[in-house]
């Protein structure tokens, strides 16, 4: 398999098959929503969009990164999100880098959206296609996003290599800017267990994968058994 690593400025035409990486926390909190029970995601194309949805259907969950604001019924936090029952709702997610991404390849044949939580789950998924390229989208700091990168090449590697040490690859993602950022509070919105919930390998066997559904981009769950051995949590 072939495997590009791009920043989303630097997609210039559709792939064939992309995965877009958001860890901290685009993607994490996604994997949770579909954990806490519910339906589906649209991906919003902005924050005024993300309420116009919420306003056609006041029945849906509307989440966005940063502090609280009107109109939003939950921020961009695994941490936060866990305690929340979702069943059978949908949530309209708008975020400064998961969801533009999403968006940038929507005219892809396969669009997975991933973070470590689905890593197992997207490479067992990505092995069944066999594909021979796969483009991944390093949302996360115009492309240079290293625990986006390191879950992108741990992926990679995943589909191609059952013997990937998974430990260099967590350590990048727990010393990024981004896990700092949230450490020291200075992301809004955040909550003290964030960055390990987002480093929590395999915490999920399913993959996430986005398609186009009535002009949307609908984020659902797709199942893939992972055999327990292979379940890893970080420390």
């Amino acid at each position: 398999m072939d495997a590009r690593f791009v920043g989303i400025a630097e997609l210039v035409e559709a792939p064939s098959v992309a995965v877009v990486v958001d860890v901290m926390r685009a993607f994490t909190v996604a994997a949770w929503a579909f954990a806490q029970g519910a339906e589906k995601i649209v991906l919003a194309e902005s924050l005024d969009g993300a309420l116009a949805l919420k306003a056609r259907h006041p029945d849906w969950v509307a989440l966005k990164d940063g502090a609280p604001a009107p109109g939003f019924d939950l921020v961009n936090s695994p941490g936060l999100l866990r305690s929340v029952d979702l069943g059978g709702r949908t949530v309209v997610q708008k975020t400064r880098a998961g969801t533009v991404g999403a968006l940038a390849v929507k005219e892809a044949s396969l669009v997975l959206c991933a973070g470590f939580v689905v890593a197992e789950a997207t490479a067992r998924l990505l092995g069944t296609r066999k594909s021979d390229s796969v483009t991944f989208v390093v949302t996360g700091e115009d492309g240079q996003a290293d625990e986006d990168l390191a879950c992108a090449q741990y992926i990679a590697r995943r589909v191609t290599g059952a013997g990937t040490d998974p430990a260099w690859f967590l350590r990048r993602a727990a010393e990024s800017r981004a896990a700092a950022e949230l450490a020291e509070g200075v992301r809004q919105g955040a909550h003290p267990d964030d960055v390990a919930l987002c480093l929590e390998l395999d915490r999920f066997s399913f993959a996430m994968v986005a398609t186009l559904e009535d002009s949307l981009m609908v984020l659902r769950p797709c199942p893939v058994p992972v055999p327990v051995h292979t379940r890893r949590t970080a420390a």
